[in-house]
């Protein structure tokens, strides 16, 4: 959204950006720091947000309830403000985070020291020491990928394309905080699809000594020292595997954000299956819609990065310009 905003600001365009939430940039802001070279998250929100300058009228905290065609423009409502007529929307609403609680077995919600990526990632972003909730440092911390992705049960078939590299990313970093910490990496599949996620991957074994082990968690339990008892198979050695940890850590994936529905059907805009808005076409028009003037952009068609959702961004912007000047020419 930021990254839309700012270049269509940058065209010309009268642009009004919405916010659902009180400060800008989604979930970027809640990190600490990005793969695959482990950035200062602050140093792209920043960036992203000064481009904004004063070109753009922002409105924070004012989640939009629906967007509607009338007469060849576009009615925007959002709470707190008068409506808002426009000639073309980009839709940028972003994802969730999976509800870690709907996979009762794993234990969050439940049991004391079951965390999930984001708060391990506030955990980071604080400067706080990692530790139990009775205060003690981890010796043993257990990640677990695909926690609400590529799961029947869950009604989610897709991946989430970044947990994977989240989870590397956080294993170094719990290494880089807690050298004599032991990180075991349980996984599916490893998907280190983008450039330098595989060099990544290699630095997390052999320079900080984390291991990987290629199996679904079954079940967590908890001890009555609140330490945790895992249970998976090891499939590469067909064998099951019990092992005591002090902290599990969920990857947790990526879901369509809850206002999606309620915003697409106010439009008569298509979702998928998974519940991501679709574009007109995934080759040619990644960005448009079946309905002219409305465009996507970021997480709000599906899982992506964040260098892949600000490309993004900027790719439904020019989409957008290209749109205006259209009208203009009528």
């Amino acid at each position: 959204g930021l990254a839309a905003a700012g270049a269509l600001a940058g065209f010309g365009a009268e642009t009004v950006l919405f916010e659902s939430e009180e400060s800008p940039a989604g979930h970027v802001k809640d990190w600490a720091k990005l793969f695959p070279d482990r950035r200062a998250a602050p140093e792209v929100t920043g960036h992203l947000t000064e481009a904004l300058g004063d070109a753009v009228e922002k409105r924070f905290g004012s989640p939009v309830t629906s967007v509607k065609p009338i007469g060849g423009v576009f009615e925007v409502r959002a709470q707190g403000n008068a409506p808002l007529l426009v000639h073309a929307v980009v839709m940028a609403t972003g994802f969730d985070l999976f509800d870690a609680s709907r996979k009762e077995e794993y234990g969050y919600g439940i049991y004391h020291n079951v965390i999930t990526s984001a708060g391990l990632e506030e955990a980071f972003r604080s400067g706080r020491p990692l530790l139990t909730s009775s205060g003690k440092t981890p010796g043993r911390v257990a990640l677990i990928h695909c926690v609400g992705s590529r799961d029947e049960k869950a009604g989610n078939l897709y991946c989430s394309k970044v947990c994977c590299v989240t989870a590397v990313k956080q294993a170094i970093e719990i290494r880089e905080q807690l050298p004599e910490c032991e990180v075991f990496s349980f996984y599916m599949d490893l998907r280190m699809f983008d450039r330098h996620f595989e060099e990544m991957y290699i630095e997390a074994q052999k320079k900080w000594g984390v291991t990987f082990i290629r199996g679904r968690l079954s079940e967590c339990a908890e001890n009555p020292d609140h330490t945790l008892v895992i249970k998976t198979e090891d499939t590469l050695a067909g064998r099951p595997m019990r092992i005591t940890v002090d902290l599990v850590v969920l990857m947790t994936g990526m879901v369509p954000r809850r206002s999606t529905g309620p915003l697409a059907a106010s439009l008569g805009l298509n979702t998928g299956s998974d519940g991501f808005l679709l574009p007109h076409d995934g080759h040619f028009a990644a960005n448009a819609t079946t309905i002219p003037g409305v465009f996507l952009a970021g997480t709000g068609k599906g899982p992506a990065g964040i260098a892949e959702s600000i490309a993004d961004g900027r790719s439904a912007a020019t989409a957008a310009w290209k749109y205006l000047n259209t009208l203009e020419e009528m």
